[in-house]
């Protein structure tokens, strides 16, 4: 029988519905003025777990509980997995963050201005990825200690700008940050800020084929330059076309089965520092 709490975890953030820790358990908390909705997958045993917090990309209705694939990896290699909405995105209301991009691009017609302001849009977007992380780590099954972050494209880009934070977490992995907006100039300069100014250890990962290469020519040799464990890697070209380099990458398991002792590597030796 499952059962529903409300309780306080911090100031500005409250519990409003949550079921006990189980594979697939549906959330939701409240942070920023939005209620928003998550998914954990735990792995198998008792806690308290480390745990990986995943930033989904820019699709409107994302998987529920996360892709199930990079789901299953992670749990199955001791990780609990917890996948959330931002707002505006799946089960969380409010404002979808590409409805808002085009009415930039619509109404801002100096592309400097308008570059600017797609950035603060990542930036407030933010929010709700801190949100989750003050969230998850007054759960009592996280080992607290042991709290890595990972996100594809959008929530590539939302990694980078939490690791500049820093906000107790051991280890960022970004997947294609930014690779679908890199002709923003404004968005490259910021990301290579957030890079520079990571508090914890970085990897970036893409395929050959991803719709761009620039994060990994800009931001990787930034990455490489904090030393070990950072890193930042180019894989071979992944299926036929850039969505398969891009997206599919990232979550399917015959790409996790390419990039994921580099990554699982990384994290257990993030989380032993």
């Amino acid at each position: 029988m499952r059962m529903h709490a409300s309780f306080v975890l911090g100031i500005g953030l409250i519990v409003i519905a949550a079921t006990p820790a189980a594979a697939g358990d549906e959330v939701k908390f409240q942070s920023a003025g939005y209620v928003l909705h998550g998914c954990i997958t735990r792995p198998e045993g008792h806690g308290p777990f480390p745990a990986v917090i995943y930033n989904h990309g820019s699709d409107k209705n994302p998987s529920r509980c996360g892709p199930p694939e990079l789901a299953q990896a992670y749990a199955g290699h001791g990780y609990l997995f917890f996948s959330f909405h931002r707002h505006g995105h799946g089960l969380s209301p409010g404002d979808y963050i590409m409805d808002l991009q085009r009415q930039i691009f619509a109404g801002v017609r100096d592309q400097g201005a308008r570059q600017q302001q797609i950035v603060a849009l990542q930036d407030s977007y933010n929010r709700d990825v801190v949100g989750a992380v003050t969230w998850l780590l007054g759960r009592p099954e996280i080992d607290r200690n042991r709290v890595a972050m990972a996100g594809l494209s959008f929530g590539g880009i939302q990694t980078l700008l939490t690791a500049e934070q820093g906000l107790g977490l051991r280890a960022f992995v970004a997947f294609a940050p930014g690779a679908m907006s890199w002709s923003n100039t404004a968005l490259q300069q910021r990301l290579v800020r957030a890079v520079r100014n990571a508090k914890a250890p970085l990897f970036l990962a893409q395929a050959q084929n991803d719709f761009s290469l620039g994060p990994s020519e800009v931001l990787g040799p930034i990455v490489r330059a904090k030393g070990p464990p950072s890193d930042a890697r180019v894989y071979p070209a992944f299926g036929t076309t850039p969505q398969d380099g891009h997206g599919a990458f990232a979550v399917r398991a015959a790409a996790i089965a390419i990039w994921g002792p580099d990554v699982f590597k990384f994290l257990d030796y993030a989380m032993k520092r």
